[in-house]
């Protein structure tokens, strides 16, 4: 009697443990799904839900504005430095190029086919140089009195040529010889002597090349003008004379390379400039701490979805003694944060050297315009996001998400035949044709054709000097456009259209249903407030409830 009165006992606890993890295994449950319906809704049925405000909607929205704003603001003082730059290049190069016509003779300005015309266009430089100050329209000076311009030669060092006989004698080792002209010598006897000199008797048999390197200073006043502080410029330039051919052709190289420097002591007398300066350093301030808000929200958005993932993993684990699918797992991760957070660390990263710039602490424009045109080109790349949450705007995402694995496969086996076709065409068609010289113009032709530019004339150049190379440039070409036009393209673009009408397809019949898809299928969320807001400013995106079920978007 006792024992069994002890096996009753001891079944009826048993009995009420089990109910009670049963009820407390249904409480988690619908804990869990309610909070994982509320994460994947969209700013505006989180708020019809919970009354919870999109502040990361809004602050999305007031740093796209605030960002592109800074750009533009940024563009067009970078406009100005460019165009500064650009139009110096041209003058430096009509000051001390002769007889330069304007236009650049392919990768290089001009070129001279005399002796005569060398020692001419050499010593032109040098009496430009010397009388700059007097000739130049431009805001341009002397480095320092200690700098000067440098001539260096380069030649073999010794040898003979005969030509006539078919003879040549030639040590290939190279010596280079330089001489200094400062700007205090070009005006006295001593820079006769340095210019009569046997330096400048050129033997252009060994002669490899000619090398003319200066500085000069300038300052740029047209800023002044867009109430900006001017900012004053280093440019060395460096003219080359390279007979290295010896083909009867010098060629004449100009490179200028210039640095934006500190202006060490300027006083303007205008506070216009000065308090425009401040107005953006603020602007540009805010613009920091907008997108330093942002990046904490999206971060703890982030750590926060991780959480949840955690406890959906676990309790799946826990109750069906399944793992969750890597697929997924994945839905908790929002690309959409990871790419404002990357795109916030890059404006913050901008903005402060964009500061810098503008109080003139910094002259560095390229680092700053790479940051801030990436960052501004994933904000504007982040507002598809808020797209995505209406199904007919959705489309070219989900399309590009389902082909892309394909694409890329693709791309792997079409590019082998681009390369394939790329250096052959280098190789063979490369001495006869101009846009094959090199791998990557070679590249870039190829490329063009794809596209369908430039074909004829790509036909219409190639030289006609052996037959053999022009037959089979034909079937080069031919068989390239062929191939690629009216096959991989054309497979390239079937591959998207089959995502694309699968995609399509999946909306009107359902998109494949997953574990995570399955577990909120049934999942009632009437604990929601379903009224409407008084704001309808706010929630102005609402969506059918019909489209809810279709596909969740993180």
């Amino acid at each position: 009697m006792m024992l069994f009165l002890l096996t009753e006992l001891t079944t009826t606890v048993v009995f009420h443990k089990n109910m009670m993890t049963q009820s407390d295994l249904e409480i988690k449950e619908k804990a869990l799904k309610e909070d994982l319906k509320f994460y994947f809704m969209n700013p505006c049925e989180k708020y019809r839900a919970r009354r919870q405000i999109p502040w990361k909607l809004a602050l999305q929205i007031l740093k796209i504005l605030m960002v592109t704003t800074q750009l533009v603001f940024f563009g067009l003082s970078n406009q100005l430095v460019v165009s500064f730059k650009e139009e110096n290049i041209v003058a430096f190069k009509h000051l001390f190029l002769k007889g330069y016509s304007g236009t650049d003779e392919d990768d290089y300005s001009c070129s001279i086919y005399t002796q005569q015309d060398a020692y001419d266009s050499i010593f032109y430089v040098i009496n430009q140089y010397r009388h700059l100050k007097n000739i130049s329209l431009g805001t341009l000076g002397y480095e320092h009195e200690e700098s000067g311009l440098k001539v260096c030669k380069q030649q073999y060092k010794r040898g003979t040529m005969l030509p006539s006989n078919d003879t040549l004698s030639i040590d290939v080792s190279t010596e280079t010889e330089c001489i200094l002209l400062k700007p205090k010598e070009l005006t006295g006897k001593k820079a006769e002597l340095k210019l009569n000199s046997s330096f400048f008797n050129l033997e252009f048999y060994r002669l490899i090349q000619v090398e003319i390197s200066f500085k000069l200073k300038g300052i740029a006043l047209q800023t002044i003008h867009a109430r900006e502080l001017p900012d004053c410029y280093a440019f060395q330039n460096t003219i080359t004379f390279n007979n290295k051919a010896h083909s009867g052709k010098i060629k004449i190289y100009f490179d200028s390379d210039t640095d934006i420097q500190e202006c060490k002591d300027w006083h303007i007398f205008n506070s216009v400039l000065q308090k425009n300066t401040q107005y953006i350093l603020v602007f540009d301030g805010f613009v920091i701490l907008s997108c330093l808000a942002s990046l904490i929200l999206c971060t703890r958005s982030i750590i926060l979805a991780w959480r949840l993932q955690k406890r959906f993993v676990n309790f799946f684990w826990e109750k069906y003694k399944r793992r969750v699918c890597c697929a997924d797992r994945l839905e908790f991760l929002n690309g959409w944060y990871v790419l404002i957070i990357i795109s916030d660390v890059m404006t913050i990263i901008g903005s402060i050297l964009k500061m810098e710039i503008k109080a003139k602490n910094l002259t560095s424009y390229d680092v700053c315009s790479i940051l801030l045109g990436t960052s501004t080109l994933f904000v504007w790349v982040g507002v598809i996001r808020y797209l995505g949450y209406f199904q007919t705007y959705n489309v070219l995402i989900l399309t590009m998400q389902a082909s892309l694995p394909k694409v890329l496969r693709f791309c792997c086996c079409a590019g082998m035949i681009y390369l394939g076709y790329t250096f052959c065409g280098w190789i063979v068609l490369g001495p006869y044709h101009e846009k094959f010289e090199d791998l990557n113009t070679v590249a870039e032709c190829l490329f063009s054709l794809v596209n369908g530019d430039d074909m004829f004339a790509t036909f219409a150049q190639i030289q006609q000097k052996s037959s053999l190379v022009w037959m089979f440039s034909r079937l080069y070409l031919y068989s390239f456009i062929s191939l690629f036009i009216y096959m991989i393209l054309s497979l390239f673009i079937a591959l998207i259209t089959d995502s694309y009408d699968t995609i399509k397809k999946y909306q009107q019949s359902g998109f494949p249903v997953r574990d995570l898809h399955e577990f909120l299928k049934d999942h009632s969320s009437a604990g929601y407030r379903k009224d409407r807001t008084s704001f309808p400013f706010i929630c102005c995106c609402r969506r059918q409830q019909s489209d809810d079920n279709l596909i969740l978007i993180n």
